[in-house]
């Protein structure tokens, strides 16, 4: 694996200190705060590592979460999983996550043991295949040089995911467009083939672009310094297996912004065509007079 992959891995790897305590460590990608996704993840891992392996497979199916306040990432994240419920098909599980002695996140995620049904999905958006789209061009280091902070640490990093948007956009200068995109994504390296670090790795990977795409219309993006963004609530539906470190399309759409909020909703798609997964977000959208 390359080290990014490896840190990301490992920081998915959760510390277990009582049967549902654990403890998660956090990364600096270049946000001022703890990654939205990477309490995702870990919160996703805490909840699989609670489930009972002498009872029938059981698949995480979905994670509704919100977060409730910012993550200091100098600090490690600790992670209480309550065992709500054991059904005869579904098991619930409540995670909590606490910094300091306060809350910054709860979630609630539900397992599954495999059943058959009726089956249907939507189809793939008709996209270019990743293969045929550009790797994103690094910024020079000119136009860097006269970046926020904030942004120089986001942008200079060799994160574990590559991602290659359909339709760029320019970050720096966002023109006005409707609020739909599709991004191609993946691990840069393999990892193991368990089914749980797959699913703690997308849970991580679908916070990006999803609530950016709330901007489109308004021409604004998290690069400029008078816009403040935060996510507020989260939730994810895994449909079929795949791999996340195989290439997966993030269709996203954002079909309302008020009240300094915006809402997005995303379909990933595996290459052949499977949807794989499904998200929401809502998020906080702040547009601040600029300095004069």
């Amino acid at each position: 694996m390359s080290p990014a992959v490896s840190e990301l891995v490992d920081l998915l790897t959760l510390e277990r200190l009582e049967d549902n305590i654990f403890r998660g460590q956090s990364r600096d990608i270049g946000t001022k705060y703890v990654f939205g996704g990477q309490v995702l993840g870990q919160a996703l891992s805490a909840a699989q590592l609670s489930m009972d392996p002498a009872r029938s497979p059981r698949a995480a199916h979905s994670l509704h979460a919100y977060f409730l306040r910012a993550g200091d990432i100098e600090a490690p994240i600790l992670y209480t999983v309550d065992r709500t419920r054991d059904g005869g098909s579904f098991s619930v599980r409540r995670v909590t996550a606490i910094q300091h002695g306060q809350v910054i996140f709860f979630a609630a995620a539900s397992f599954q043991h495999e059943e058959e049904g009726g089956t249907h999905q939507l189809s793939m958006p008709e996209v270019p295949k990743p293969e045929d789209i550009a790797p994103t061009a690094p910024i020079s280091a000119d136009v860097m040089a006269t970046l926020p902070t904030k942004v120089q640490r986001w942008l200079d990093r060799a994160g574990p995911f590559e991602f290659r948007p359909v339709y760029p956009r320019d970050e720096l200068n966002p023109p006005k467009r409707p609020p739909f995109q599709q991004v191609w994504f993946k691990l840069n390296t393999r990892v193991p083939d368990a089914p749980e670090l797959h699913r703690a790795l997308l849970a991580y990977a679908s916070d990006f672009h999803l609530l950016g795409t709330a901007n489109f219309p308004h021409g604004i993006s998290y690069y400029q310094p008078n816009v403040q963004m935060a996510s507020l609530d989260h939730a994810i539906w895994f449909h079929r297996p795949f791999r996340a470190d195989e290439w997966l399309l993030y269709s996203i759409d954002s079909p309302s912004a008020q009240n300094a909020r915006g809402l997005a909703r995303g379909l990933i798609f595996d290459q052949a065509g499977h949807l794989v997964a499904s998200t929401a977000q809502e998020g906080m959208i702040r547009v601040t007079p600029p300095e004069a």
